[in-house]
C-alpha cells in the first residue's frame, strides 16, 4: 500500500500532521451544535449511497499491497475509481451566497476534501466534481495533500475498522477568503478556519451532512 496507510511510521507521521487540523475540526463540530441542523433548513443526498451505509467503489481511494492488485481502501479489495460521489441539497436559505462542501473522516482525523465558494444557483455537484482543477468552486489541499477529492482508505490494520466520513455542506450569505497563493495554497486547516470565523460572525446561515460508513480490508492469507 501506498502514502499514508503504507506502514506504521508513516501513519505516526501523518497524525501528527493533521493533530492541529483535528483540533479545529472540533472546534467547528461545537460551533455547528450552535447553530443547529434544525429539520427543514437543508438536506443533504446522494444517489451513490445513502446515509449510514457504506460510498461504493467509484468513490474510494486506490492504495494497493505491494505486488498485489488488492486495494486495501475496500472492503472487499477492489479497485476504487476515486472520483466524488455526486451530491445534491435543498431548503438553503434564500439569501445564500455561497456554499462550501467539505468531507472528513471524524474517525481519523483527516480531511478528504474541501470545496468553497460554489455559486448560490448551484444546488448539485455531479460524480468527480472534486476532481483537480474543477470548476464548481476553489478547493483546498486536502491532508495527503492533493488539491482535489481523494476517497476514503481506512486502515484495516488499525481499529476502529469502520471510520465515519462526514460530507457537510455549508450555505453562507458571503463567500470565504481564504487567503491562498500559488506559492501558499489554502489547506483544509485554512478552511475550517474560515468557517469558523464566519460561524462566529453570522455567516452560516444552514448546513447538512451525511455520513458515510467505510472499512478498508487485508489480502486474504494464502
Amino acid at each position: 500500500m501506498n502514502r499514508h496507510h503504507a506502514t506504521p511510521w508513516l501513519r505516526a507521521a501523518a497524525a501528527v500532521a493533521v493533530a492541529a487540523t483535528s483540533l479545529t475540526a472540533s472546534s467547528l463540530s461545537a460551533q455547528e451544535a450552535m447553530w443547529g441542523d434544525h429539520e427543514g433548513r437543508m438536506e443533504l443526498t446522494s444517489t451513490a449511497f445513502t446515509d449510514g451505509n457504506p460510498l461504493p467503489a467509484a468513490n474510494i481511494y486506490n492504495a494497493f499491497y505491494p505486488g498485489t492488485t488488492f486495494n486495501g481502501c475496500s472492503a472487499t479489495g477492489a479497485m476504487g475509481g476515486d472520483q466524488s460521489p455526486p451530491l445534491a441539497w435543498k431548503h438553503a436559505p434564500q439569501n445564500t451566497r455561497s456554499f462550501a462542501v467539505v468531507l472528513y473522516d471524524a474517525t481519523a482525523a483527516f480531511t478528504h476534501w474541501g470545496m468553497y465558494n460554489i455559486a448560490p444557483y448551484i444546488t448539485a455537484l455531479p460524480e468527480n466534481a472534486g476532481a483537480a482543477g474543477s470548476s464548481y468552486g476553489s478547493q483546498v489541499y486536502n491532508d495527503f495533500p492533493d488539491p482535489n477529492y481523494d476517497g476514503p482508505c481506512p486502515p484495516a490494520d488499525y481499529p476502529p475498522d469502520v471510520h465515519h466520513y462526514v460530507f457537510t455542506v455549508y450555505a453562507l450569505d458571503t463567500e470565504l477568503d481564504l487567503g491562498a497563493t500559488a506559492n501558499f495554497p489554502a489547506n483544509g486547516e485554512a478552511l475550517y478556519q474560515a468557517l469558523i470565523k464566519a460561524g462566529l460572525e453570522g455567516h452560516i446561515l444552514a448546513s447538512a451532512r451525511l455520513v458515510a460508513l467505510n472499512s478498508g480490508s487485508v489480502p486474504p492469507s494464502n
